[in-house]
Parts: C-alpha cells; sequence; structure tokens
C-alpha cells in the first residue's frame, strides 16, 4: 500500500516547517517504524521498497530503522540476523536505537540481574523465546539468568545492536525513535530522550529547527504534525508496518499489512 503524505494530518496547525523541509539532491530516504520482532512484515516491505526505488530514476537510496526492532513479536532473532548480515544491498542501511534495545543490552549486562531491568515483562521474554530459550529459564534470577540468557543470544548480535545510533539527519529531517525534548538544541540532546520521551514531545508544537521523524508511540495511522512525523503503527499488535519515504521536498507512505 502506498499513498502521497499530506503537508499537515490537522487543519488547525500552522504551515511551517514541514511544508518546505527537503533531503539533499540525489538522495532517496525510507524510514522505518517499529518492527518489535515482525520478521514477515519486515521482508515484506523491505520488498515493496525495493520495488519502489527501482521504479524511479537513480538516486543514493538509504533505509533508516527508527529502533525497537526487537521484542513483542515472534521473530526478533530473525529480524537482528537479517539486518546484520543478510539484507538486500539495494540501499545503505542506517540504525537508530530504541529504548528496548537498550532494555536488551542492559539486561544482559554482567553486572544486572535482568528482571529488574523491566525487560522481560515489555517484550523480553518474546525476544529471548525466538532465540530458543525453554520457558524455565524465566525461573532463574540475577546472574544467573543474565549468564542463560547470553549463552542464547549471539555476541555478535549484541554488538550490532551496540553499534545503533542515537538520531540520524538528513537535510531537514532528523530520525530518532522517540523524539526529542522541545526547546534543547539537536547536539545537546541525550540517548534517553531520543530513546523514550513520549508526551512533553508529542504535545509540543513549536518549530524544532528540523521535522522529527520517530517511532515509539503507537497511532493506528501515521501521525502527521508540521513538526514531526510518527510512524510508529503498532506492527506487533496491528500486523501494520509502516515507510515513509522522501525525496527532494517530496513524500509519501508505504505500508505492508499481514
Amino acid at each position: 500500500m502506498r499513498w502521497n503524505l499530506p503537508f499537515l494530518s490537522k487543519a488547525e496547525e500552522p504551515v511551517s516547517r514541514l511544508a518546505d523541509a527537503r533531503v539533499p539532491d540525489g538522495h532517496r530516504i525510507y524510514a522505518i517504524g517499529d518492527v518489535h520482532g515482525r520478521f514477515d512484515l519486515l521482508i515484506g516491505l523491505l520488498k515493496r521498497i525495493k520495488g519502489d526505488t527501482a521504479a524511479r530514476r537513480p538516486a543514493d537510496t538509504h533505509v533508516v530503522m527508527l529502533g525497537d526492532l526487537v521484542d513483542r513479536g515472534p521473530h526478533s532473532a530473525h529480524v537482528l540476523e537479517y539486518l546484520r548480515a543478510h539484507r538486500d544491498g539495494f540501499a545503505t542501511f542506517h540504525f537508530v536505537g530504541g529504548n528496548h534495545e537498550e532494555a536488551m543490552l542492559t539486561s544482559l549486562r554482567d553486572d544486572d540481574a535482568p528482571e529488574d531491568s523491566g525487560w522481560l515483562d515489555f517484550g523480553g521474554r518474546e525476544t529471548m523465546l525466538s532465540y530458543g530459550a525453554d520457558p524455565t529459564i524465566f525461573d532463574m534470577q540475577g546472574a544467573n539468568l543474565a549468564a542463560a540468557m547470553r549463552r542464547l543470544v549471539p555476541r555478535i548480535h549484541l554488538d550490532f545492536l551496540d553499534s545503533f545510533e542515537d538520531s540520524i539527519q538528513f537535510g531537514d529531517y532528523l530520525f530518532v525513535h522517540a523524539g526529542i525534548r522541545p526547546g534543547i538544541a539537536i547536539d545537546q540532546q541525550s540517548g534517553k530522550d531520543l530513546r523514550w520521551i513520549r508526551q512533553l514531545f508529542l504535545e509540543d508544537g513549536r518549530d524544532h529547527g528540523v521535522v522529527v521523524v520517530h517511532g515509539h508511540s503507537i497511532t493506528e495511522e501515521p501521525d502527521v504534525r508540521h513538526n514531526r512525523i510518527g510512524i510508529d503503527t503498532g506492527a506487533y499488535r496491528s500486523g501494520v508496518l509502516t515507510a515513509l519515504a522522501l525525496e527532494g521536498g517530496e513524500r509519501w507512505l508505504m505500508m505492508e499489512q499481514a
């Protein structure tokens, strides 16, 4: 599914940053929202994106993954392995870290008790099951649980997650997982805010100096405002994974549905 993106989703909002936003000439960007272990939707959406960019004039094509690749859905291990080692070479891939990647890394450290981070209760169990964990593993606690989980997750996957960036910018668009703290310069934003912030960012209508493209906060349809575009359509529960495409001053949306 594909459709052109309107300038604004709410008529009362002023036409400002979004109306004039552009990516550098010669570049085509596809940003993909929160995958959350839905390998099936990811593969389908990437196939659509590959076909879409092939049907257009040649351009330097980039795919930006907005974080939360893991948790909640059934196939987090497959998602990470595919994006790490088997993704198609039609585009340059970029990875923004989400709060779920942060929680996974924290929970698998040597000196942390995995149950203290809360990760297992908001998607981590599904991720560990995707790595072949026996459900009885969750009867363990502390260092024993962390060690058992680390034995299942390849070190190369953790290194891959640890390489993710806090944010990426192309022209007038800033790509982050959750959002930014309003009123703080882009280069002064904290990683915690970029991965976790919600209402303070979502409810702020000021011009941030860039259009912020983000996931993290689920909406039934892409949330298009004059200062931000949210594209987390809740793939793990809705069966809909969304991508935002950008070229010059043009914008369009693409979806893969189960």
